[in-house]
């Protein structure tokens, strides 16, 4: 049976370079729907671009750990992004990443993996953390310490939601973001192959939901202006499918820290514990 490793926990990758074109941003920002003339103009990338030069270096890091059979039934499970500052084209971008946490259980494994970004002069330009689930019996050791928790509180929840936003994915949504995000997985582009792992079919990106999310935030409480979102971080609960709605609702949760989740047509979440951070108004990069 496959086996998962600590041995390599805390191992960073090698930095992997990355120079941010400003048709890449644009062609991410029409790709998730968000008309922020900020992002849109490609002044700035949008928050959830950070993604895009992580990629190779996070899949690297997991699989420092992981046994590469097991890739094949991975799932995301939550991600926490951290903005020292936004993306902006022209940047030349190192990243590098290291699995921190392996959990072996009967019904699947959890790995989180830690990555870090910065700019060509070395300074910090965010943070990520990355859960990753792999479904299925596999056998291995268990070591590490989670990702940080960002769990929305009952509490929170019941207080009167700040703002709600409903929004649409559209029917090419997951080839349009496949394109602009290098994110190529078959459960979002082919039919047949999400429905042999169990999903009813083609399934949105998790990262394409989570930047409906951020567009939430960026529109509902932070007066529109991306450079203000410090966190953004989110839980993913259930699929969506093209053509389907969902609805955020946003709590506050203290000075500049909100909390908000996303429920489908149905009612039921999509997203989970999720949590946005924003730094005080009238900051541009």
């Amino acid at each position: 049976m496959s086996r998962f490793s600590t041995g390599a926990l805390g191992a960073f990758t090698e930095e992997r370079e990355y120079k941010v074109e400003a048709a890449r941003t644009v062609a991410y920002a029409a790709a998730t729907n968000d008309t922020n003339p900020r992002h849109s103009s490609g002044e700035l990338a949008p928050p959830v671009f950070a993604i895009v030069p992580v990629w190779d270096a996070m899949t690297a890091a997991a699989g420092l750990v992981t046994p590469p059979e097991a890739f094949g039934q991975v799932v995301h499970a939550a991600q926490d992004m951290r903005f020292t500052r936004p993306i902006v084209p022209g940047d030349t971008l190192r990243s590098r990443a290291t699995p921190i946490h392996v959990a072996v259980r009967g019904v699947g494994t959890t790995v989180a993996v830690r990555t870090e970004t910065v700019d060509g002069t070395g300074a910090p330009v965010n943070e990520q953390f990355v859960t990753l689930f792999f479904r299925g019996p596999f056998e291995g050791d268990s070591g590490g310490e989670p990702a940080p928790d960002h769990k929305l509180t009952a509490a929170v929840k019941a207080t009167p939601p700040l703002a709600e936003v409903a929004y649409r994915f559209d029917e090419d949504q997951t080839f349009r973001y496949a394109e602009a995000s290098g994110d190529p997985v078959p459960i979002h582009l082919d039919d047949a192959a999400a429905r042999a792992v169990g999903l009813p079919g083609i399934i949105i990106h998790g990262l394409c939901t989570m930047a409906f999310c951020g567009r939430a935030v960026i529109e509902s409480v932070a007066g529109g202006d991306p450079a203000r979102l410090a966190r953004l971080a989110v839980k993913f609960s259930r699929p969506v499918l093209p053509g389907q709605e969902i609805t955020i609702r946003l709590y506050g949760d203290g000075a500049g820290s909100f909390g908000f989740e996303a429920r489908g047509a149905d009612g039921q979440p999509v997203v989970k514990d999720g949590r946005a951070e924003l730094r005080p108004g009238n900051l541009r990069p």
